[in-house]
């Protein structure tokens, strides 16, 4: 059974023993909140996954990304207008290459990509069409509170419980050995998860961009 909000407030003030004067719901909340985002930019689970079908516009070479957008996994371009043509992944570089590319003019199918603000990436080349491009990426993280249960409150509930901790004794500064225990075993929880999300997931070729390799086995 999941754990409520409240009682994932009481079991931080029970470790820390610290009442809420001092570890107020506001201040564990987010305590919560930078953990759900540490563990989604770190862990790529399959709660935060997402894909996005969208059109390059005609000599503009910005792309707005979905509004619950966190981080980009990989980016395809078709090579026509719709999704019948050729499609390729394109290639993540810095804001600076994509500016020197596009200052020589060249249009075409993009190829580069590079976030350029908190809603929108740019490309290079500057799209000559309005290319279909399909966006596979991390979502903002469902967040912990009194009216929504998640994937991590749900079944991750002690790394939850344990980054939340480190975070507490951080801001409390100290206990320095608690903050060490709480840090080691989010730190440890959050490798295991991590290996335990490669291990479910099987990925397509779309998916990570790695070309699978048959292998020839002899029939018995």
């Amino acid at each position: 059974m999941a754990i409520t909000y409240s009682n994932f407030l009481t079991q931080v003030r029970d470790y820390t023993e610290v009442d809420s004067n001092v570890l107020t719901d506001t201040l564990i909340d987010q305590f919560i909140r930078n953990t759900e985002l540490d563990v989604a930019g770190s862990v790529d689970y399959d709660d935060t996954r997402k894909y996005a079908t969208s059109s390059f516009t005609a000599n503009k070479r910005y792309l707005v990304t979905p509004a619950d957008f966190l981080i980009i996994r990989s980016l395809q371009v078709f090579s026509t207008t719709d999704q019948t043509g050729d499609r390729n992944f394109m290639e993540k570089r810095d804001t600076s290459f994509i500016t020197e590319y596009n200052g020589t003019g060249a249009v075409g199918i993009p190829k580069y990509y590079a976030n350029w603000d908190e809603s929108s990436i740019v490309v290079a080349p500057t799209p000559d069409q309005a290319y279909v491009v399909q966006l596979n990426y991390i979502i903002t993280p469902p967040h912990f509170d009194s009216t929504t249960s998640t994937f991590l409150s749900t079944y991750q509930e002690a790394m939850l419980l344990h980054g939340v901790l480190a975070e507490t004794y951080y801001y409390l500064k100290g206990p320095m050995d608690m903050y060490n225990t709480s840090k080691t075993m989010y730190d440890e929880e959050v490798q295991s998860f991590a290996l335990q999300q490669m291990g479910r997931r099987r990925r397509a070729e779309f998916d990570d961009g790695v070309p699978r390799v048959v292998v020839p086995s002899p029939s018995p």
